[in-house]
C-alpha cells in the first residue's frame, strides 16, 4: 500500500486541503499534477465546463489515482436562492466528478482510484445550507454508484467537518470563537487540520480493499 512510483491528479488547486494532499503524496513518492482554475494550478479545469475536462484528460494521460475536491457555494435561505448559483454548486460537487469519470475511466493503471469530497453539511443540516447538504449527499451516493460502475477501479469519498484551511479565515475575529465553539461540540474536542484529511485521502488512494467508502474526518461533528 505505496503511492511511490504513482502518478496523482488532483482538482482544486485553490484548496488548502488539496495542496496538503499534494505535498503529503509528494512526499510519499508519488508524481503529481495540480490542476484547477487558479493561478498556481499546474492544468486548467473547470468543473462546470466538459471541454476543459476532455482537454485535461487528454493531458494528463494515464494516471493512478484522481482526487476532486471542486467546491461551489450557494448558501443562503432557500427563498433567497439563485438557480444559476444553485446549478453552479451541482456543476462542482456532482456534475462534473461524473464528467470525470466519463473522460477519464479508460486512463486508469491497475490498481488506480478515485477520491471524491463529501462535507459534513450532509449529515448535519442547517438552514441556509441546502444546497451543501444536497450536493454533499449527493457525493457520498455517487462514490458507491461509480464504486460499481467503475470497477475494478476504486472509487472513495472523503467528508471533512470543520477544517482550519484557510476557508474560514474571512471570518477574521469571530473564528477563533467560532473554532472554539465546534471544537468544544465535537466528540473529539478539536477542530480538523488539513493534515487530518490529507492522511484519510492517501489512506484511501493507497489501501487496495477499499472501495464505496465515504470516511468521515469530520472529530465526530456529524454526531454532535
Amino acid at each position: 500500500m505505496t503511492l511511490r512510483d504513482k502518478k496523482l491528479l488532483i482538482i482544486g488547486s485553490r484548496s488548502g486541503i488539496a495542496r496538503r494532499i499534494a505535498a503529503d503524496a509528494t512526499a510519499a513518492g508519488a508524481e503529481v499534477v495540480l490542476a484547477g482554475r487558479g493561478p498556481d494550478a499546474d492544468a486548467r479545469v473547470d468543473l462546470a465546463d466538459e471541454d476543459s475536462i476532455r482537454a485535461l484528460a487528454e493531458r494528463v494521460g494515464t494516471l493512478d489515482h484522481l482526487v476532486a475536491l471542486g467546491a461551489d457555494r450557494a448558501n443562503g435561505p432557500v427563498t433567497e436562492l439563485d438557480r444559476a448559483a444553485v446549478t453552479r454548486a451541482f456543476d462542482a460537487k456532482v456534475i462534473g466528478p461524473i464528467m470525470l469519470a466519463k473522460h477519464f475511466a479508460g486512463r486508469f493503471r491497475p490498481g488506480g482510484s478515485v477520491l471524491l469530497f463529501s462535507g459534513v453539511a450532509a449529515w448535519r443540516p442547517v438552514p441556509g445550507r441546502t444546497v451543501m447538504a444536497a450536493t454533499n449527499g449527493a457525493v457520498a451516493f455517487l462514490a458507491e454508484a461509480l464504486a460499481v460502475e467503475l470497477a475494478p477501479v476504486r472509487v472513495n469519498a472523503i467528508s471533512p467537518g470543520v477544517i482550519d484551511s484557510g476557508v474560514w479565515d474571512g471570518l477574521g475575529d469571530a473564528k477563533d470563537a467560532f473554532f472554539a465553539d465546534t471544537a468544544a461540540r465535537n466528540p473529539t474536542g478539536t477542530v480538523g487540520r488539513t493534515e487530518d484529511v490529507a492522511s484519510a485521502a492517501l489512506l484511501a488512494l493507497a489501501n487496495p480493499f477499499v472501495t464505496g467508502t465515504t470516511l468521515h474526518v469530520d472529530g465526530g461533528g456529524r454526531l454532535a
